[in-house]
């Protein structure tokens, strides 16, 4: 039963990517991305009483004002960062420990930060007791980035940012790869593609319109 959950989660992706193919620039997902998917087992990350819910396509609350997003923005924000077998990744948001997850399948090392204690707890422990060995799971605030394990090779935020965070994209190295979610809590937010060239100069691209929750910690509430 729960394989035919799976499948149905991973023909929704494919479906979803091809509808939304003419503003993501992407009909579908490299097969490294979507093998992720199906191997994580994600109703591992979400609370008991959501478990028939866990396959939807549809983000779902994990408590604490934080949720775990849709698997297709999930399968989406992943393969915007090419991730390869040699990369060192910085995810800002831990919140399940999903997302980082599927990151592990693809890449040398997951760097995770959360500014929320107990979720960055729970992950930890629920990562470990999978077996997951190339994820740190570290309490921080985000916008100051992992400075002692930069650059980084790609970096994801999973959480909405009202600007650009600075550090970050110093914390990303040459050829690297940023994806953020912009915009204010409860209004428009664009996912953004931010590619940093040999030169260090940025390219950004909008890529589809989401929702997220806001991003939290000094810089964004201004201290």
């Amino acid at each position: 039963m729960r394989a035919g959950r799976v499948r149905e989660m991973l023909h929704t992706i494919e479906r979803e990517a091809r509808l939304t193919a003419s503003l993501t620039g992407r009909c579908c997902f490299a097969p490294a991305v979507m093998e992720a998917l199906e191997e994580v087992p994600r109703d591992a990350f979400v609370p008991p009483e959501l478990l028939n819910q866990a396959f939807a396509n549809g983000p779902l609350p994990i408590g604490l004002g934080q949720t775990i997003s849709q698997p297709y923005i999930v399968a989406l924000m992943t393969d915007l960062l090419k991730p390869q077998p040699q990369h060192r990744i910085l995810e800002v948001g831990t919140g399940s420990g999903y997302q980082a997850a599927i990151l592990a399948q693809l890449v040398e090392q997951v760097y995770s930060l959360e500014i929320i204690p107990e979720l960055a707890a729970a992950a930890a422990e629920l990562l470990s007791r999978l077996g997951y060995r190339n994820i740190a799971v570290k309490i921080g605030d985000g916008h100051h980035g992992w400075p002692e394990h930069a650059p980084f090779d790609g970096i994801i935020i999973t959480a909405a940012a009202t600007h650009l965070p600075p550090t970050l994209l110093e914390q990303l190295r040459p050829g690297g790869r940023l994806v953020v979610p912009v915009g204010l809590p409860d209004m428009s937010q664009e996912l953004l593609l931010i590619e940093k060239d040999a030169a260090g100069e940025l390219h950004t691209r909008e890529v589809l319109a989401v929702a997220f929750v806001p991003m939290t910690g000094g810089e964004q509430s201004g201290e």
